[in-house]
Order: structure tokens, then C-alpha cells, then sequence
């Protein structure tokens, strides 16, 4: 790789980093492409060389996430039964929440985040494909009811008080009541 473009994806990575965290800070609504480049300390068209919109960026920003969000919904779609299914499920997204757990907020709190992501056909689908694995645990608009608040309970969870949180604990309290919400008992082996 030539020493050019190594910057250049040092670059990139860079207003990624940066978005991340003023993202997290003033919200996506809430930050502009020149306060990223304030950030970095470059030109907005600077920024603008890598990502010509700050969807761009958000979309950059979301696809490490999302690529594990993907494995885990691939893992769990392997399961043999409903709620085998539903248990690799839960305890893989919140293992992604936990791993994400500065980014997670944004993304389900700010309603342009939720836009931007949405009009993306391959996000939309694997959100639903999340969704229908812990839903099909209560056939029925119940169980979409459930796997709705699950989602969102554990993606919202992640305030002040679970960033001070230790993963392990974290986890253990997450895992609890989203099994408690779905109806799901812990697996013979942890009990």
C-alpha cells in the first residue's frame, strides 16, 4: 500500500472517530461536517474528500456494528428450535450493545440516525430478521410487542449508569430481563 493511501484511510478513520464521538455528544441531528473537521482539525472539505454527506458518515460509522449485528443474527438463525433461536438471539445482540455501547444510544434515540438507517434496505432487513428470531418465541402480536421492547429496552439501557458498568455485570442484568420480556427460561446448562 503506498504511503498515500495509507493516510488517506488514516484519514478516514480519523472523521469516523471523530463522528463517533460528536455524534454520541450533540446527537447525529446535532453535528455538522464542519464540526467534525473542527474535531479532526482540517477542512470541511477535507472531510468532504472522504464522505460527501454525513449519511455517508453515518453509514461508515454503523457498518462495524452492523457486520456484527449480521453474525449474530447468522448464528442464531443455525439454532434448531424457537427458543434456542431466540436465547443465541438476545445474548448476541446484547454481547454487540455491550461492545457498541457508546453508539448503540444514537442510534436508536435520534430519529434522524433512525431515518438515514432505515431508508438503507440492508439495515431494514436485518433489523427485521433480529426482531422475527426473538418474536417467533410468542407467535402473535404479542410476540412482536415483546421482541419490540426488548430491542429497544436493551439498546436504550445503555445511559450513564450501564457505561459505568462492568461488561461481565452488564450483561448478566441485560441477559436477565430480556429472557424476563421474551418469556424465556435460561438455557439447562446455566442453570
Amino acid at each position: 500500500m503506498s504511503v498515500t493511501a495509507v493516510r488517506a484511510t488514516d484519514s478516514r478513520h480519523r472523521f469516523i472517530d471523530a463522528a463517533t464521538r460528536l455524534f454520541a455528544r450533540h446527537s447525529f441531528a446535532g453535528t455538522s461536517l464542519q464540526m467534525i473537521a473542527d474535531e479532526v482539525g482540517v477542512t470541511k472539505s477535507a472531510v468532504h474528500h472522504h464522505f460527501r454527506t454525513r449519511e455517508e458518515l453515518l453509514t461508515a460509522v454503523v457498518e462495524p456494528l452492523a457486520g456484527e449485528l449480521r453474525a449474530a443474527v447468522a448464528a442464531a438463525e443455525t439454532q434448531r428450535t424457537r427458543r434456542a433461536r431466540a436465547e443465541r438471539m438476545l445474548t448476541g445482540f446484547i454481547d454487540v450493545v455491550i461492545r457498541n455501547r457508546v453508539l448503540v444510544p444514537v442510534l436508536v434515540g435520534d430519529p434522524g440516525a433512525i431515518e438515514t438507517l432505515r431508508s438503507h434496505a440492508d439495515m431494514s432487513d436485518l433489523g427485521e430478521r433480529l426482531l422475527k428470531l426473538l418474536a417467533d418465541v410468542d407467535p402473535g402480536v404479542g410476540g412482536w410487542i415483546k421482541a419490540d421492547l426488548t430491542v429497544s429496552g436493551i439498546a436504550c439501557g445503555m445511559g450513564v449508569r450501564a457505561l459505568e458498568l462492568d461488561d461481565d455485570l452488564l450483561r448478566e442484568h441485560l441477559v436477565g430481563a430480556g429472557r424476563r420480556i421474551l418469556g424465556l427460561r435460561a438455557p439447562r446448562c446455566l442453570r
